[in-house]
């Protein structure tokens, strides 16, 4: 088979198993939170549709769908139909750098799990963070609403706040690694037998801040706090439209952060190979869900802060730690070296 078309073959399928596995873990990522908090909270979460509650998210995605499709008066209807597909593609497009496991070999062909091995991938999925930001201010924007308006414009603060924290965290882990790809950054990590979050972790602390700030999870989800702004941005959004929002921001977001994170603080798929040829897939994955647990464990336990607070934690804590901390790093290679 031409070269060629073999890879145009292996992109096809990498992108079309992207896009399944993804979509239908975001779905089912909405049952395993309501399990979650059930059994935190001393309940049992759903039960009713299917086995367990198996079947619970086909019958909300179901309800969602049959809604009738309502429409403020007033909205700027390409913004507001714009919006939701901002707040969906980028979340999907994180995916594209995201390594499922190690590369392996099929008819003397080296084929690595990534949809998009980019030299620059840090850098891409800062974009792709801050692009999301633009769905929620359409959102906000286009409703005609000033609680959707409101609820936009922290989601802005936010994002302007913690995507900075955010970038010289993973400035300390590119500087060690000496390189922005992923494969890069995790053979690094195996090569030195010793995982950055040994090196560097009031770098992952600091991620983690900013991955519940940028994914509007408690305590920082001050965009939709209900008390106040009747969910926020979304508030104009029905049926469908509504349910996109959360699955871009709570669940792909949050999904695929937890797994750049598991890449960048504990060596993506490393781990002994008890499992076989399968060993470092189920290593990736279980550290990014491991992470993803912790994500939700906070969630249903930390109350949730005033909007003023979230932001002036970010400027006048976070951030300086985070650059003394990229200084101390650049220092530490210096002398290293």
């Amino acid at each position: 088979m031409n070269d060629m078309v073999f890879t145009a073959i292996v992109i096809a399928i990498k992108i079309l198993v992207v896009l399944a596995v993804t979509l239908g873990l975001g779905a089912y990522l909405t049952w395993y939170e309501r399990k979650f908090a059930g059994h935190l909270q001393a309940r049992r979460g759903p039960t009713v549709v299917g086995p367990f509650g198996l079947l619970q998210p086909l019958a909300d995605g179901l309800k969602l769908m049959t809604k009738a499709p309502i429409i403020p008066r007033g909205v700027d209807t390409k913004l507001y139909y714009m919006a939701i597909m901002m707040a969906l593609v980028p979340a999907i497009m994180l995916f594209a750098v995201v390594p499922f496991g190690p590369s392996f070999k099929i008819m003397g062909h080296e084929i690595k799990p990534i949809v998009a091995n980019l030299n620059i991938a840090i850098l891409y999925v800062f974009a792709m963070g801050s692009m999301a930001a633009y769905g929620t201010l359409f959102a906000g924007w286009a409703s005609n609403s000033k609680y959707a308006f409101i609820g936009s414009l922290r989601k802005a603060a936010l994002i302007v706040s913690y995507e900075v924290v955010l970038g010289f965290a993973a400035l300390s882990v590119i500087l060690l690694a000496g390189s922005m790809n992923v494969f890069d950054i995790v053979d690094s990590q195996i090569k030195s037998g010793v995982w950055y979050i040994v090196y560097q972790p009031i770098s992952f602390i600091l991620f983690l801040f900013c991955l519940l700030a940028e994914s509007g999870r408690v305590p920082f989800d001050i965009q939709e706090a209900e008390a106040e702004l009747v969910t926020g941005y979304n508030v104009e959004y029905g049926g469908m439209k509504f349910g996109i929002f959360p699955l871009a921001e709570w669940y792909l977001n949050v999904l695929a952060l937890c797994a750049i994170a598991s890449v960048l603080y504990f060596g993506g798929w490393a781990g002994p190979h008890i499992f076989g040829p399968f060993s470092g897939f189920i290593w990736f994955l279980a550290k990014t869900f491991g992470l993803l647990f912790f994500v939700l464990w906070v969630h249903w336990t930390l109350p949730r802060y005033q909007a003023k607070d979230v932001v002036e934690f970010a400027w006048k804590y976070l951030l300086p730690i985070s650059i003394i901390n990229l200084v101390g790093t650049a220092f530490f290679i210096y002398f290293k070296g």
